[in-house]
């Protein structure tokens, strides 16, 4: 892949003027959301979005979610059931992503969908996200900003490390304070967990008044983002569910568990959940050989903690 001048932006008029132009001209900017870095192309570009998928080395029958400024601009792409609309109405802005029958007329790359009859699609967080999107006045696809199967951006460095060369610009907003990606939700007709993130299930059972439905664990040919069995991986292999370290391997604690380094020393889950992908690089650049992790407990938060914490220990190709 040809290497290009990565630029960094600043969070402020002209640089999300900058980012929008870029969008706009069928280049690739990284932007910062609640959750992770994405990596934002023109959802609507063939040749933007498999930009994407060369720049990443993502695999391209893994779909991509779909940011949009508010709830109106999603109806343009996707049709909404009463349970959908409820949830989005009720987690919009936040880190909840819905996948829903793609509207025909829509003008979504496939792409985005992997040939699915279905888009992902949510509406961040953070103001920064939300005003690009307003500046773009379009759809963007955006991953996470970093090489597939790796850990997961959640600051503007993070995406420079990985994919500096590569892509035009980031878009410099600090560091994100969920530090997960997005809860995804389908529907079979009944409301799907597809994947745990920063909406917990128990309170988006709360706001539909019945149990979810649980999806696959894993898929080789996944219905949403974020179903690969090995994700999220860093350089050393994980031991999950450790209270001591063994020989040559580096503890990550959790609580009363306490390590080399600790996601959070209160058994705060937000903060384990904010902490885990840096923790998981600086492990890295600590040269790790073997890592240790914790006992994290699996409810709320930290359900979506243990789903990226497995996903990271698989075997990898």
């Amino acid at each position: 892949m040809e290497q290009i001048d990565t630029r960094r932006l600043a969070p402020d008029s002209t640089g999300i003027a900058s980012a929008a132009e870029i969008l706009r001209n069928g280049g690739l900017v990284a932007f910062p959301t609640e959750t992770v870095y994405g990596l934002g192309a023109d959802a609507r570009n063939e040749a933007a979005v498999a930009g994407i998928y060369s720049a990443k080395g993502r695999p391209g029958f893994n779909p991509l979610i779909v940011h949009v400024a508010d709830l109106t601009s999603a109806t343009a792409f996707v049709t909404f059931n009463d349970v959908a609309r409820a949830l989005a109405e009720a987690f919009w802005p936040g880190p909840l992503t819905l996948v829903l029958p793609l509207n025909p007329a829509s003008g979504i790359s496939t792409r985005v969908t992997a040939g699915l009859p279905t888009l992902a699609v949510r509406v961040p967080a953070t103001n920064l996200a939300r005003d690009l999107l307003r500046a773009f006045d379009g759809p963007v696809a955006a991953p996470s900003a970093n090489p597939s199967g790796r850990v997961s951006p959640t600051a503007a460095d993070h995406v420079l490390d990985g994919l500096s060369g590569r892509i035009d610009a980031v878009l410099d907003g600090g560091t994100c304070n969920v530090g997960l990606e997005s809860t995804i939700i389908g529907f079979d007709p009944d409301p799907v967990l597809l994947r745990p993130g920063g909406v917990p299930a128990e309170a988006i059972e709360d706001a539909i008044g019945q149990k979810l439905n649980l999806g696959p664990v894993a898929s080789l040919a996944p219905s949403a983002p974020g179903q690969l069995a090995s994700h999220y991986a860093p350089n050393a292999p994980i031991r999950l569910n450790a209270t001591t370290a063994h020989e040559d391997e580096t503890l990550l604690g959790f609580g009363s568990v306490k390590g080399d380094l600790s996601l959070s020393d209160s058994g705060d889950l937000n903060e384990a959940a904010a902490n885990l992908f840096g923790m998981l690089r600086q492990l890295d650049d600590l040269g790790a050989r073997q890592i240790a992790v914790a006992p994290i407990p699996d409810h709320g938060i930290g359900r979506a903690i243990n789903d990226r914490l497995t996903r990271a220990a698989a075997p990898r190709d």
